[in-house]
C-alpha cells in the first residue's frame, strides 16, 4: 500500500495532525503510478515504476534502468530490499510505501526484523543553497519486530550505468576523503560537457558519488562481484578494481557499500549515505556555460558533501515538519485527493528544471520539456507550472521569466510576439521550435504572447514591484499591441495544447488574450502609466463583453466561435479569479462548471468536445473555478482514480485518456505543478507558504 501521509517513524512529532491526513480507508487502493526515489534535474531523476522496489529495477524518468540495488543479511540469511538483481535471492515482504513532499519511505518485514528505507531529498523552496545541492540522503532504521536479537548488515550497489547514457560508453571509477565522508564515484571517460541536446537521453559528463559517513561502521569497495561475495560471507572486496576506462556494463566495477547494524533488537538502529551527481556545467545560454547555482561560488565538491552531511539532522527536521505542515494545507484547501495529488507532483515538478548561476550569481531556472520536444524554456510549459513557484518561490518564477525576457530584447527575435522556447535542453542558444527564428509558420503568437503578460503580472503582485517589466518594457508593450489586435478572435494557430492541431477562433485563447490585456494594465498601473493602463483595462473589459456574445451557446460556451456543437474547458478563466480582473461576471464559469458535470468520464474531464483525452494541470485549473466543494471535487475525484488505477507506469503523465486511463504522450513533466492553483488561490496559504523576499 503506497500513503501520501506523515510517515509512522514521525508520528510523536506531528501526531496532532495525524488524524487529519486519513487519506483513504484502509480498504481502498492507494498507488502512485511512478514513485519518486532520487529526483533533482532533468538528469539526476531515478524512480521505482513498480508497486515494490523489488519488482523493477530503478530507473531514470525516461524508462531506462539505472539499477541502484540493495540486499539485507539477517542472521546471515540474505534478502532483496531494492532492484531485481539476483532475481533468484528472496525479496523482503513490501508492507508500505509513504510518499510525503521531500520524502519517499520503503517498509519492509522479514525475518524477525523490520525495515524502513527512506529517500529524503531537502527540495525546501525557501532554501535555494539547500534545494540546488545534488544530494539526496537514503536511511535505513532497522528494528527487531519479534523481542529477540538480529545480525543485520546491508549492501547497497550502484550500477556504472547511472553516469552515463548507454552501457556502450565507457566510464572510469574513482575513490576519496572529504572531510567527514568516504566518497565512491563514477563518470563517463570522455566527459564531454554539454555535448549534445535531446529528450530521450541522459548524461554523459560528470559524476555519481555514492558518500558514506566515517562514523557509520561501513566497508565500501569498486569491484565487480561484490552482490555474491557479500551475500556468502557478508563482505565485500578488499580491494578496488580501478584499472582501465571499460563500457558501463553489468560485469564492469560497481560502487558498493556495506553497513553492519550489528545486533539490533528493540531500539532502532540507524545508517545513512548520500546519493549526489555533480556536473560541472550544466546549461549553456547564449554560448555562455553556466554552473550549477550550488557551485556559483566555486564550492568543491568535496565542501559540497560535507556540507550536506554535516546538515543532515537538521534537514531531516525540517524536511518532516514541512512535509506535515504543507499536507496537511493541502487537505484544508482542495481535499485528502487533492493533496495526494499535488504531493505526488512536488519533486516531479522541480526534478524537470536546473538551477543555475548567471555569471553575475544570480539565478536562472531552466525547464526541460520532458517527453515533448525536450525544448529548453518552453513558455507555454512555465505557464502551467507557475502556481507552484508563485505559491512557495516567486524569485524562481522571475529566474524563468528572465531569460525568455533577454532572448526576446535581442535583435535576432525579430517577432512582434513572444517566443515559444529557447532551444533543445540543455542548450539554450536560440527557438528551435515550429518556424524557429526564421519564420511565423507553426508559432504561437497569441498563446505565448499572453502567458508572459500574465506571469509577469503576477510576479510583479507576489514581488510587490514591477522592476522587471519596467526593465522589459517595449517588449512586453510590443506584445500587448499585438494581442490588442489579434487576441479577441485568433486566427488558425497552435496553443499550448499544439497536440491537437490549429484551431481558428479558439475561445479559450481568447480569454487568455483578455487576461493578457489586464495584466498588462496592472503593470502599467504599477509603473505609474495611468493613460496606458485606463485604455488597456477598457480595451480587455469591452473584449471580454464581446467574448460572452461571439462564445455562448445555450447552457454553455463554445470551442471556438465558428464552432456550434462543441464545448471547452476554459480553464484560462483561472487568472480572472485568482488575479481580480474581474472582467468575466461568474455566471460565464458557474455556467461552464454546471456544463462540465455532464461530461466527466471515469477517469476525468476531457479537455474538449474533440477527443477523450484530457491535461492534468489544466484539469485543476478548470476545477479551481468552482464556486462549492462538490463542484471541485467532482473533477479531482476521477484524476485521483486514474492516479491509483492507470496501466501507464509513468512519473505523471499530463496528458492521458479519461476512459482507458491510458498516458496519450509526455510524462515527468514540470507542468504538474499546475495542480497548485487551488492552492495558490486562498489567499491565506499565499501568505504562509511563499517565501519572503
Amino acid at each position: 500500500m503506497i500513503n501520501f501521509l506523515p510517515r509512522k517513524r514521525d508520528r510523536s512529532r506531528i501526531s496532532l495532525i495525524v488524524a487529519l491526513l486519513v487519506v483513504q480507508t484502509a480498504s481502498a487502493q492507494q498507488r502512485s503510478p511512478a514513485i519518486p526515489l532520487v529526483v533533482h534535474n532533468p538528469y539526476f531523476s531515478i524512480w521505482s515504476m513498480a508497486d515494490r522496489l523489488t519488482d523493477e529495477p530503478t530507473r531514470h524518468w525516461t524508462g531506462a534502468p539505472q539499477p541502484i540495488e540493495g540486499i539485507a543479511r539477517i542472521d546471515g540469511n540474505a534478502y532483496r530490499f531494492m532492484g531485481q538483481h539476483p532475481d533468484t535471492l528472496p525479496a523482503m515482504h513490501q508492507t508500505s510505501n509513504t510518499i510525503t513532499p521531500t520524502h519517499t519511505q520503503y517498509e519492509f518485514r522479514e525475518a524477525g526484523i523490520q525495515l524502513e528505507l527512506e529517500f529524503f531529498t531537502p527540495a525546501i523552496m525557501s532554501d535555494l543553497d539547500v534545494l540546488s545541492r545534488p544530494v539526496t540522503y537514503l536511511t535505513w532504521r532497522v528494528e527487531a519486530t519479534d523481542a529477540g536479537h538480529h545480525t543485520v548488515s546491508v549492501l547497497l550497489d550502484v550500477d556504472p550505468l547511472i553516469a552515463v547514457n548507454d552501457r556502450s560508453e565507457p566510464v572510469v571509477t574513482s575513490r576519496h576523503d572529504a572531510d567527514s565522508l568516504n566518497v565512491l564515484s563514477v563518470g563517463s571517460r570522455d566527459q564531454n560537457i554539454l555535448n549534445r541536446s535531446g529528450d530521450n537521453v541522459r548524461i554523459d559528463w560528470g559524476y555519481f558519488h555514492l558518500a558514506v559517513p566515517k562514523n557509520e561502521h561501513a566497508e565500501t569497495s569498486i569491484s565487480t562481484g561484490l552482490e555474491e561475495a557479500f551475500i556468502a560471507s557478508g563482505k565485500l572486496a578488499t580491494s578496488d578494481s580501478i584499472g582501465m576506462p571499460e563500457p558501463a556494463s553489468r560485469s564492469s566495477a560497481h560502487l558498493d557499500v556495506v553497513l553492519d547494524l550489528g545486533s539490533v533488537g528493540s531500539t532502532v538502529v540507524a545508517r545513512h549515505v548520500l546519493l549526489s551527481y555533480t556536473e560541472g556545467f550544466a546549461i549553456q545560454y547564449f554560448h555562455r556555460d553556466l554552473r550549477p547555482y550550488w557551485q556559483r561560488n566555486n564550492m568543491t565538491v568535496e565542501k559540497m558533501l560535507d556540507t550536506a552531511e554535516d546538515q543532515y539532522s537538521e534537514l531531516e527536521a525540517r524536511g518532516n515538519k514541512f512535509d506535515a505542515d504543507l499536507t496537511a494545507d493541502l487537505v484544508k484547501v482542495g481535499g485528502k485527493h487533492y493533496a495526494a495529488i499535488a504531493i505526488l507532483a512536488y519533486r516531479q515538478t522541480l526534478a524537470a528544471h536546473e538551477l543555475v548561476a548567471d555569471l553575475d550569481g544570480q539565478p536562472m531556472l531552466f525547464a526541460k520539456e520532458n517527453f515533448s520536444n525536450g525544448c529548453i524554456e518552453t513558455v507555454d510549459v512555465l505557464y502551467p507550472s507557475a502556481p507552484f513557484f508563485l505559491l512557495f518561490q516567486p524569485k524562481l518564477l522571475q529566474a524563468q521569466l528572465l531569460p525568455v525576457l533577454e532572448y526576446s530584447a535581442l535583435p535576432r527575435w525579430r517577432f512582434p510576439f513572444a517566443p515559444h522556447d529557447l532551444g533543445q535542453y540543455p542548450l539554450a542558444n536560440g527557438q528551435v521550435y515550429g518556424g524557429g527564428e526564421t519564420s511565423e509558420q507553426d508559432q504561437m503568437p497569441i498563446e505565448e504572447s499572453g502567458n508572459m503578460l500574465i506571469l509577469v503580472d503576477a510576479l510583479a503582485r507576489a514581488e510587490g514591484n514591477a522592476h522587471l517589466a519596467e526593465e522589459f518594457w517595449t517588449q512586453l508593450t510590443n506584445w500587448a499591441e499585438y494581442l490588442k489586435q489579434k487576441g479577441l478572435d485568433p486566427e488558425n494557430q497552435l496553443t499550448t495544447d499544439d497536440f491537437a492541431g490549429h484551431v481558428a477562433h479558439n475561445a479559450n485563447l481568447s480569454i487568455k488574450a483578455i487576461d493578457a490585456l489586464a495584466a498588462y494594465a496592472d503593470l502599467a498601473r504599477m509603473l505609474h502609466h495611468d493613460e496606458v493602463a485606463t485604455a488597456y483595462s477598457t480595451e480587455a473589459k469591452d473584449m471580454a463583453a464581446k467574448w460572452i456574445v461571439m462564445a455562448k451557446e445555450g447552457n454553455h460556451y463554445k470551442l471556438a466561435f465558428n464552432s456550434p456543437g462543441t464545448w471547452s474547458q476554459k480553464y484560462n478563466l483561472v487568472w480572472d479569479k485568482i488575479m481580480g480582473y474581474d472582467l468575466f461576471p461568474p455566471s460565464v464559469q458557474d455556467a461552464e462548471m454546471a456544463y462540465y458535470a455532464g461530461k466527466l468520464n471515469r477517469y476525468g474531464l476531457p479537455l474538449d468536445s474533440r477527443a477523450g483525452y484530457t491535461k492534468l494541470d489544466w484539469s485543476l485549473w478548470t476545477a479551481t473555478l468552482a464556486s462549492k466543494q462538490s463542484q471541485f471535487e467532482a473533477i479531482v475525484d476521477p484524476i485521483y482514480r486514474w492516479m491509483n488505477e492507470t496501466q501507464s507506469r509513468v512519473p505523471l503523465t499530463d496528458w492521458y485518456d479519461t476512459t482507458t486511463g491510458l498516458q496519450e504522450g509526455f510524462q515527468a513533466r514540470s507542468v504538474v505543478g499546475g495542480v497548485f492553483i487551488k492552492a495558490l488561490s486562498d489567499t491565506a496559504l499565499v501568505r504562509k507558504w511563499r517565501a519572503t523576499p
